[in-house]
């Protein structure tokens, strides 16, 4: 299944820094979560299904990645 973003209404993370390591996500698709890099936005976007979403959420919150927020 394809999926049409061209109208999609896309916002950045709320926690993306503003040196362009930006991650964007576009609400109002029921069971996926489109997500996109800001810095191509004419590229490619993943479609994850919104369970996978959560739970990468969860586990970036929660510090199981190497990351600094």
């Amino acid at each position: 299944m394809e999926l049409d973003l061209t109208g999609a209404g896309w916002r950045k993370s709320t926690y993306s820094n503003n040196g362009g390591d930006c991650v964007e996500v576009a609400d109002g698709y029921p069971g996926v979560m489109p997500v996109r890099d800001s810095k191509d936005p004419e590229g490619p976007a993943l479609v994850l299904p919104v369970e996978a979403w959560t739970s990468f959420v969860a586990a970036v919150r929660s510090s199981e990645f190497d990351v600094q927020l």
